[in-house]
C-alpha cells in the first residue's frame, strides 16, 4: 500500500486513499508557497497584504499615512483613487508613495490641513496577471471641540425632589468619555440614588442636604487627541424640608412606557433605565419570553444599565426593566431590534488551477437585512468586464471550466447591505507546473525514542500534486497503520521507536511528471541522570559534593552544566566541577540553596535538583542507619515469549547492607495500578531471571531491604507485553443448583483477566445427566459466571463440566462435578405422628421417615408446630402463637422442651428440603400434667393493731394446676435481728385475704407465703410487718351506726441505721394526717421500753422556751460587746443632745447619718420558723451557731450537744452581700439541741 496526501490530518486506511485524493483534487485551490526560489519563476496575481481601516480617524496633528500593501510576481505597481476619482499624487508636493509599496505618506506637519484630505481612499494593486483592490478607506481627522459658552444659573430644589444635571458634551470624532468631577478632580461619588447615565447627564433619584455643591463639572475625554474639555460648573443647593412627601417611582430615561432600541451583530447592547422616587427605587430586568444569557449579561452603574456583549439575532425581543420601592412600581418595555453587518460565511479562496482544469470561487456571507453579492474582476465590475467564455457567475459563485492562461485574474467579491459591507480578493491563477518538493534533499531527522517524529515534504505542482511516502532503499512501501500524512504532505511517526530509523522517500506526481525526495531518521536514546544529585545539610566549612551521573545516546554530546538557584555558579575557586561532580569546598551560609544539574544534548534535555543546608558545626554525630535508597535505573534484556531479564542499579544502603531485592510487578492491561509481588533475589544480585505469564503487559519495580526495613519502590520499568496463549487453567468452584423446579443453575468463578493468557476470554459449559446415557450438552458462553439450563425433570443429579478457551486455544481437560436440577416442595407428610409425654414442661415426639423420592429436593430435615389451646378469654383471638422447632437431617424423634404444665397442645410434623416445607401431618393433640405454681402475685400487710395484722394477696399468675392450698409461715425479729420460733398455717384456696391474732404488741415478724398444687409447693414470697404501740390510754375512736369508719394508719418500709452513739430510722406512712408517731427501742439483753414522744409533753415545751430565750439574751449581749470596740460612743453623743430631732438621719434606713457606719450597723433578721416536718435545713434557716464559730468547724453531737470553741480572731470579719453574718435564730438554736 502506498500513502498518498489527503486534506485533512487522519489515519491512513487501505483502499479509500486513491478516490478521495481524486476528489480533493478536483474541488481544493492550491496556495502557492512563498520559497523564494520557487517564486523567482512563478507569476502570481497581485495579493493586498496589508491596508488601513475602513474607517480611519487621524490625528490632525501628525502626518498622514495610509497603508496599502501587495504582493505579487512580477510585483504589482499601485494607484489610488479618491471620492472615486484617480487621485494623481505627483501634482501634490505633500503627498508621496513609499518606495515598493502603495502606502501613502501625506505631509501636513510642515504646511496644510488634515480637513483638505478627507475623503474616501481605494488603493489598486497590478500585475500583468490581474489587479486586486483594498477596501474603501473613509480618512477623518479627529475633533475635540470646546463648550458653548453658557450661563448656568444655581439650581434650589427642596429635599427628597428628583434632579437632573444635563452635560450636552459638544460633538466630536470619536465621541468623547464623560465623567464628573469636582474643582479639586475628585470623582463625584455615585450611588443607586445618584448616577451617570449613558448621555452623560447626572440624574439624582432624589436630593439630600449632603448634595448641595457649587461645583458639578462635566468633563469630556478626547482619547484620540488625549485631551479634556471642561464644562461650566453648576451649582446645586439643597433646602432641608421639615418632612419629605415618599411618592411611588416614575423614570427619569427612557420616557413613557415602551421604546425601541436597534443594535448591530457582535456590538454590546447598553439598555438603560433610570427613575426616581423616595425612597430610591430599585431597579430590576428581565427579558419576555426568555431569559438573560449568562455568561454574556453584565450589570453596570448599579444595575441601572444591562449590558450584553457579543449580541446576536437570538438576543432581539422586549426586554423590560422594573422600577420599585416601598409604594410602588413600574416598568419600561424597550423592544430590541439586532441587525447585521455583512458577516463572511465562506469567503472566496485564492485558486491555483492548470490549463484544461475546472474550479469554483465561492463567496457567500449572511447579515440583516441579507447582503447584496456582487463580483468584481481586477477592479471592474464583472458585468462590464471583459468576457471569459470559461467563466460562468451563478449568485455567490464563480465555475470555471475547461480554464486557459488568459483567465488568470484577480476577483473581488463585494457583500453589502445598509449597515456595511464586505470585500475580498481572490484571484484565479492558472500555471502549467510539473511537481516541485521544496524540501531540501538527503535532510536528517534525529529525534529522541518514544517521541514524534514528523518527515517533511513541502511540495508544489499545478495540477495538485498527490503524495507517496516509502521506507527503505527498495522502495518498499508504508504499510503500517501506525503514520499519520498531513496535507501539507508531513509524514508523522506519533512514537518514533528504535525501528523506525532509516531512509524515507517523498514522491510527488501530477500528470505534468514527477519529483522525490530522500529524508533520513535517526532515533536516539533519551538522555537520563541516572544518579541524582542528592539533599545535603553540610556544616560550615566543611566540604560537600554532588553527583550528577548522565546515561546518553552514544552518538550523542551531551554537556552538563551547574546552577545555582537557577542562575549561573558563582565565579569562586571554592566551586569546582568535573565529569560526574559539583565539588564546594569550606562551605559558607551563602552557599545554601538549590543546586541544579542540566544535561543537555542538540535533542533534548533533563535536569534535577538538590537543596544544600548549611548548619553550624556541631559535634561528630553517629552514623545515621536507615532503610535503603530504592534501586534505580531498571532495564529489561533477553525477551522470550515467558522469561526476560531485568538489571538494576542499587540505592545507597545507607550504613546498613542490602540483604534482598524485592521484585514486585504491575499488569496494565488488566490490573492496572494494582502492584503484586514476584519474585526475592539476595542482596548481592543486581539482575534477576523473571518468568511471565501470556498475554501481561508487564511493569516491573523493586524495592531493597535491610535490616532497617524496605526502600520505597523504584521507578516502574519499560512495559512488556507478553504473547498470548491457550489458558492452563479452567475456573474454580463450579456448581450446579436448580433456582426453580425446571431448571440447572450453573456458576462458577471465572478466571481473572491475568489468568485469561489472550484475548477472548470465553468458557465452554457442558452436562448431562448422571444415572442416563446421554451425551454431554456443551454451549460457549461469554466471559460470565453463570448459565441457566432450563427444561430439566425436578431434582436430578448432573454432571458437570466447565473449560475456559480464548482466540488462542482452550485449556486443559476440566475436573466433573456433580450439581442437581432445581427443587420442588416435598409431596408427602411424615406419618406415624407420636407424643409421649416426659413431665410438666417436656414431651418426646416421634415419626415415620417420608420416602426420598416424595422430598424431591436435598432434605434438610423435619420441622414440628406445636401451640397451645387457647383459654377461654382469649379465644377471641384471630392469631394463635406457633412455636417451631427444626429437627435437621434424617432425624424421626425430638424432644419439645419449655412447655407449660398443666396445658392442652396440638402439634403437627413437616419434612423440609431447600425449596420449602412439605404438607402438614395429622394435627396430634397432648396434655401436660400439673405442675409447682409460681410466687403469689403480690402480697401486703394492712391494718396492723397492737396484737393482729391482716394479710392480702393476689394468686399465682402461672398456677401451673389446680391450686389445693396456700401455707403461711411466720416467725418474731427482735432487736439484734435475731428470729424467733416459726408458725406454720395452712389456708384454704379459695381466700385471699387473712387476720393473724393474738400477736406482740410493737413487734416485727418475718412472714414465707406460697401455693400448692398436687404436684408440690411453689416459689415463696416474703414480707415483713410491725404490730403498733400501745396509745397510752388513748381510747379508740368511736365508731357509731351510720358514720365512715376512720382509715387504719399504715406504716411500711421500715429501716434502722445504726452508728456507734445514735441511729438513723426511717419509714413510709399512710393514713390519716396530723398523728404523732411513737419511736420504740431498746438495748439488746433488756425488756424493751415504751417511749412517748416528749416533744408533745407540757414541762418539756417550757424548758426549751426557757433555753431558747436564755440563749436569745446571751447572743444580743455578744452582739452588743462585739460592735462596741474601737467605735465611736454614739450613746454619749445622744444624751448630750436635748433635741433628738436634729440628729442628721438618712432618708433611706433612718440611721445616724454622720456616725454610721455600713458594716458596724447591720440589722438583725428574723429567724425562719421550724418546718412541720421537724426537721431543720441549712437552706431555710436564718442563721446558726456555726456562723459564729469564727471560721471554727462547730457542729452538733449525735446527743446535741454543740461542739467546738469560739477560737482564732477576735472579731468576725463582715461578710459581703448574701454572705453577711446574720443574728442568730433562737428557735434554730432550740431545734439544734432537741
Amino acid at each position: 500500500m502506498q500513502l498518498k496526501i489527503m486534506p485533512k490530518k487522519k489515519r491512513l486506511s487501505a483502499g479509500r486513499v486513491p478516490l478521495i485524493l481524486f476528489l480533493c483534487q478536483m474541488i481544493s485551490a492550491l496556495e502557492v508557497p512563498l520559497d523564494p526560489k520557487l517564486l523567482e519563476d512563478l507569476l502570481q496575481p497581485p495579493t493586498i497584504t496589508q491596508q488601513s481601516p475602513k474607517d480611519y480617524i487621524i490625528d490632525p496633528r501628525e502626518n498622514i499615512v495610509i497603508q496599502c500593501e501587495a504582493k505579487g510576481k512580477p510585483p504589482p505597481s499601485f494607484s489610488w483613487t479618491r471620492n472615486g476619482t484617480h487621485f494623481d499624487i505627483d501634482k501634490d508636493p505633500l503627498v508621496t508613495m513609499k518606495p515598493g509599496s502603495g502606502t501613502l505618506i501625506i505631509n501636513i506637519m510642515s504646511e496644510g490641513k488634515a480637513e483638505t484630505y478627507e475623503g474616501v481612499y481605494q488603493c489598486t494593486a497590478r500585475n500583468e496577471r490581474g489587479a486586486a483592490i483594498s477596501n474603501n478607506i473613509v480618512v477623518r481627522p479627529s475633533r475635540s471641540p470646546l463648550w458653548t459658552k453658557e450661563k448656568l444659573e444655581p439650581i434650589i430644589l427642596r429635599n427628597g425632589q428628583s434632579l437632573v444635571l444635563p452635560c450636552r458634551p459638544p460633538v466630536g470624532l470619536p465621541p468623547p468619555i464623560i465623567f464628573w468631577m469636582d474643582n479639586s478632580f475628585q470623582r463625584l461619588p455615585q450611588s443607586e440614588r445618584v448616577s451617570q447615565g449613558l448621555n452623560g447627564d447626572l440624574y439624582f433619584s432624589n436630593v439630600l442636604p449632603e448634595d448641595t455643591r457649587e461645583d458639578y463639572i462635566c468633563y469630556a475625554r478626547f482619547n484620540h487627541t488625549q485631551t479634556i474639555q471642561q464644562k461650566q460648573p453648576i451649582s446645586v443647593k439643597v433646602i432641608s424640608a421639615k418632612s419629605s412627601r415618599e411618592r411611588p417611582p416614575t423614570f427619569l430615561t427612557p420616557e413613557g412606557n415602551a421604546s425601541n432600541k436597534e443594535e448591530l451583530r457582535g456590538n454590546v447592547l447598553s439598555l438603560e433605565c433610570i427613575a426616581e422616587g423616595l425612597p430610591t427605587p430599585i431597579i430590576y430586568w428581565i427579558k419576555e419570553d426568555g431569559i438573560l444569557p449568562i455568561n454574556r449579561t453584565f450589570y453596570k452603574n448599579f444595575k441601572k444599565t444591562l449590558q450584553i456583549i457579543h449580541v446576536s439575532e437570538a438576543d432581539s425581543g422586549n426586554y423590560q426593566c422594573i422600577a420599585k420601592n416601598a409604594l410602588g412600581a413600574i416598568h419600561h418595555t424597550i423592544s430590541v431590534t439586532v441587525k447585521a453587518a455583512p458577516y463572511w460565511i465562506m469567503a472566496p479562496q485564492n485558486l491555483v488551477l492548470s490549463p484544461g482544469e475546472d474550479g469554483t470561487l465561492i463567496c457567500r456571507a449572511n447579515g440583516k437585512p441579507k447582503p447584496r453579492i456582487s463580483w468584481l474582476t481586477n477592479g471592474v465590475p464583472v458585468e462590464i468586464a471583459p468576457d471569459d467564455p470559461s467563466r460562468k457567475i451563478d449568485g455567490d459563485t464563480i465555475i470555471f471550466s475547461n480554464v486557459q492562461e488568459r483567465s488568470s485574474a484577480v476577483y473581488q467579491c463585494n457583500a453589502s447591505n445598509e449597515y456595511g459591507y464586505l470585500l475580498a480578493n481572490a484571484f484565479v491563477n492558472v500555471l502549467a507546473e510539473p511537481p516541485r518538493i521544496l524540501t531540501p534533499t538527503h535532510t536528517l531527522y534525529q529525534v529522541i525514542a518514544n517521541r514524534p517524529a514528523l518527515l517533511d515534504c513541502a511540495f508544489f505542482g499545478s495540477p495538485l500534486p498527490t503524495i507517496e511516502w516509502f521506507k527503505g532503499a527498495k522502495g518498499s512501501a508504508l504499510h503500517e497503520d501506525i503514520y499519520v500524512l498531513h496535507e501539507n504532505g508531513t509524514l508523522e511517526i506519533p512514537v518514533a521507536q528504535k525501528d523506525s530509523t532509516g531512509t524515507y522517500t517523498c514522491v510527488a506526481r501530477n500528470k505534468l511528471g514527477m519529483a522525490k525526495n530522500e529524508v533520513h531518521l535517526e532515533i536516539k536514546d533519551p538522555t537520563r541522570i541516572i544518579k541524582q544529585p542528592e539533599y545535603a545539610v553540610v556544616q560550615r566549612g566543611n566540604t560537600v559534593s554532588f553527583e550528577c551521573e548522565v546515561k546518553h545516546d552514544h552518538t550523542l554530546i551531551p554537556t552538563v552544566i551547574w546552577l545555582k538557584d537557577n542562575s549561573e555558579l558563582p565565579s569562586d575557586e571554592r566551586f569546582t566541577i568535573d565529569k560526574d561532580h559539583l565539588v564546594i569546598a569550606d562551605v559558607s551560609d551563602d552557599d545554601s540553596g538549590t543546586y541544579t544539574c542540566v544535561a543537555n544534548t542538540t535533542l533534548d534535555n533533563v535536569s534535577a535538583s538538590a537543596v544544600l543546608s548549611v548548619v553550624a558545626p556541631t559535634p561528630t554525630p553517629a552514623p545515621v542507619y536507615d532503610v535503603p535508597n530504592p534501586p534505580f535505573d531498571l532495564e529489561l534484556t533477553n525477551p522470550l515469549d515467558k522469561s526476560v531479564q531485568l538489571s538494576w542499579t542499587p540505592g545507597d544502603d545507607n550504613n546498613s547492607p542490602i540483604t534482598k531485592f524485592i521484585i514486585e510487578y504491575e499488569d496494565t492491561m488488566h490490573e492496572a495500578g494494582l502492584w503484586h509481588h514476584h519474585a526475592e533475589v539476595s542482596g548481592t544480585q543486581t539482575t534477576a531471571q523473571l518468568k511471565l505469564s501470556p498475554y501481561v503487559n508487564y511493569s516491573f519495580r523493586v524495592m531493597a531491604e535491610n535490616s532497617i526495613g524496605r526502600s520505597l519502590p523504584s521507578e516502574a520499568s519499560e512495559q512488556y507485553l507478553t504473547k498470548a496463549a491457550e489458558p492452563d487453567k479452567n475456573p474454580t468452584a463450579v456448581e450446579g443448583l436448580g433456582s426453580e423446579p425446571d431448571n440447572l443453575v450453573i456458576t462458577w468463578k471465572p478466571l481473572n483477566g491475568f489468568e485469561s493468557n489472550g484475548p477472548g476470554l470465553q468458557y465452554k459449559v457442558s452436562w448431562r445427566q448422571k444415572d442416563g446415557d446421554d451425551e454431554w450438552t456443551s454451549v460457549v458462553v461469554a466471559n460470565v459466571s453463570k448459565y441457566i439450563v432450563s427444561g430439566t425433570p425436578t431434582f436430578v443429579p448432573y454432571l458437570i463440566k466447565v473449560q475456559a478457551l480464548n482466540d488462542v486455544g482452550f485449556a486443559p481437560e476440566p475436573a466433573v462435578v456433580m450439581g442437581h436440577s432445581g427443587e420442588d416442595l416435598p409431596m408427602v407428610a411424615p406419618g406415624n405422628v407420636r407424643v409421649t409425654v416426659v413431665n410438666s414442661t417436656l414431651a418426646e415426639v416421634h415419626w415415620d421417615p417420608v420416602p426420598l423420592k416424595s422430598i424431591r429436593g436435598h432434605l434438610q430435615g423435619y420441622r414440628i408446630y406445636y401451640w397451645k389451646a387457647q383459654s377461654p378469654s382469649k379465644r377471641n383471638r384471630r392469631h394463635i402463637e406457633k412455636k417451631i422447632l427444626t429437627f435437621q437431617g434424617s432425624k424421626t424423634h425430638g424432644m419439645l422442651p419449655g412447655l407449660e404444665p398443666f396445658s392442652h397442645y396440638t402439634l403437627n410434623v413437616r419434612v423440609v428440603n431447600g425449596k420449602g416445607e412439605g404438607p402438614a401431618s395429622a394435627d396430634q393433640v397432648f396434655n401436660t400434667p400439673e405442675g409447682v405454681p409460681s410466687a403469689p402475685s403480690s402480697l401486703k400487710i394492712v391494718n396492723p393493731t397492737l396484737d393482729s395484722l391482716t394479710l392480702e394477696w393476689d394468686p399465682p399468675s402461672h398456677p401451673n394446676g389446680i391450686l389445693t392450698e396456700y401455707t403461711l409461715k411466720y416467725q418474731p425479729i427482735n432487736s439484734t435481728h435475731e428470729l424467733g420460733p416459726l408458725v406454720d398455717l395452712k389456708i384454704p384456696a379459695n381466700k385471699t385475704r387473712w387476720t393473724l391474732k393474738n400477736l406482740n404488741f410493737s413487734t416485727r415478724y418475718k412472714f414465707y407465703f406460697y401455693a400448692q398444687t398436687s404436684a408440690g409447693s411453689g416459689s415463696q414470697i416474703t414480707e415483713e410487718a410491725v404490730t403498733t404501740v400501745d396509745e397510752a390510754g388513748i381510747p379508740p375512736p368511736d365508731v357509731g351506726a351510720g358514720k365512715v369508719q376512720a382509715v387504719s394508719p399504715r406504716i411500711s418500709n421500715l429501716t434502722a441505721a445504726a452508728a456507734e452513739t445514735y441511729a438513723n430510722i426511717s419509714w413510709e406512712y399512710e393514713g390519716p394526717e396530723h398523728v404523732n408517731f411513737y419511736v420504740e427501742y431498746g438495748v439488746a439483753g433488756t425488756m424493751a421500753s415504751r417511749q412517748v414522744d416528749i416533744a408533745t409533753q407540757g414541762w418539756f415545751i417550757g424548758l426549751m422556751c426557757a433555753v431558747a430565750l436564755l440563749i436569745l439574751i446571751l447572743l444580743i449581749v455578744c452582739f452588743i460587746r462585739r460592735n462596741k470596740g474601737g467605735k465611736y460612743p454614739v450613746k454619749e453623743k445622744e444624751d448630750a443632745r436635748a433635741d433628738p430631732e436634729i440628729q442628721p438621719m438618712k432618708e433611706d434606713d433612718g440611721t445616724f447619718g454622720e456616725y454610721s457606719d455600713a458594716e458596724d450597723h447591720k440589722p438583725l433578721k428574723k429567724g425562719s420558723r421550724t418546718p412541720s416536718d421537724r426537721t431543720v435545713k441549712k437552706e431555710d434557716s436564718d442563721d446558726s451557731l456555726v456562723d459564729y464559730g469564727e471560721g471554727v468547724n462547730g457542729q452538733f453531737n449525735e446527743d446535741g450537744s454543740f461542739i467546738g470553741q469560739y477560737s482564732g480572731k477576735k472579731e468576725k470579719e463582715p461578710a459581703e452581700g448574701n454572705e453577711s453574718s446574720e443574728a442568730p435564730s433562737p428557735v434554730n438554736a432550740m431545734n439544734s439541741f432537741v
